[in-house]
């Protein structure tokens, strides 16, 4: 799933194309991506960009008459830039948004069909698919120790990844952070020091920071068409019995249902493994299934008042 760093890079990748320019045309191939009934797609044609942003792990283009389209990527989604007018074509290809100088595509590996569109008006409508999380280079050190502490206490893989805690950080680079911070995904949030909780901090803004540097200046260049949450410099990600960039040692997994976390024993569980089946019942508790889960907001489950 595309996370801060990638859906940043998206952001300055469509600055340059499609802000203050017409958008021509939304097309649809597909019916199942719209999650939205009013304002209608025609809501948007002919009507010049003024606005980008990012609504935790969504893209939202505005247009002069205040209507959003927020494009929500999941797992397989993926934007892409094509010539103008490009045709549809294929079982991937879910939509097109028509501009002069250029096509944005949305398409979808899998069978599967996550990826949204919302077509909003106005900024309230826009701000009720905020899920709430926190913008790490915004917050001090309290506010973000209230964020994933203040009412549950969960382990800091699971604080990591609510986007109503923390805003934009998911399964790839809560591992990332974690490892640069040397702490056990499986940590629970009432057991950090405070010394830990400030280590912690420090490592999600430079880890983020410097993955966000590194594709907006890739995004300067050329249009990211080979975002993908597995990249070959990362620490422990996807780097299933790699060495540890660290320590040397082999990088381990911890599996349930269709999430993966990957981590050092050496350097974050103090040489501990961490069995998937002596877990289970801890994930089972705290963490989501899927990332649907955790990306549909739980009501049972509120988010923790911003300080």
């Amino acid at each position: 799933m595309p996370e801060l760093p990638d859906i940043s890079a998206y952001l300055t990748a469509l600055e340059p194309r499609i802000l203050q320019q017409k958008l021509l045309q939304i097309r649809i191939a597909t019916p199942f991506l719209l999650r939205t009934i009013a304002p209608p797609p025609a809501a948007a044609a002919n009507q010049t960009v003024t606005g980008l942003r990012r609504i935790g792990k969504r893209i939202a283009i505005g247009l002069e008459n205040n209507v959003w389209l927020v494009i929500h990527l999941m797992i397989a989604g993926r934007l892409h830039w094509r010539p103008p007018a490009i045709q549809l074509s294929g079982r991937q290809n879910l939509a097109a948004f028509d501009f002069a100088g250029g096509t944005l595509t949305l398409t979808e590996a899998g069978a599967k069909r996550r990826a949204s569109l919302h077509i909003v008006d106005g900024e309230a409508a826009l701000n009720a698919l905020d899920p709430g999380g926190i913008d790490i280079f915004t917050a001090t050190l309290e506010t973000f120790r209230a964020a994933l502490s203040v009412q549950q206490n969960h382990t800091l893989k699971r604080a990591l990844t609510d986007p109503r805690y923390l805003s934009g950080i998911g399964n790839a680079y809560s591992d990332e952070i974690l490892h640069a911070a040397q702490l056990s995904p499986i940590l629970q949030t009432a057991k950090l020091s405070d010394a830990q909780w400030k280590t912690l901090y420090q490592a999600t803004q430079k880890t983020l920071r410097l993955w966000m540097d590194r594709f907006n200046a890739e995004a300067a260049e050329k249009f990211p068409e080979n975002v993908t949450a597995f990249r070959p410099d990362m620490a422990v990600h996807g780097r299933f019995g790699q060495p540890c960039p660290r320590c040397g040692e082999k990088i381990q997994r911890i599996r349930f249902a269709d999430n993966e976390t990957n981590y050092c024993a050496r350097c974050q569980t103090g040489g501990k493994l961490l069995a998937d089946r002596g877990l289970s019942r801890l994930l089972g508790s705290d963490w989501p299934r899927t990332l649907e889960e955790m990306e549909i907001l739980i009501p049972s489950k509120p988010a923790p008042p911003r300080p």
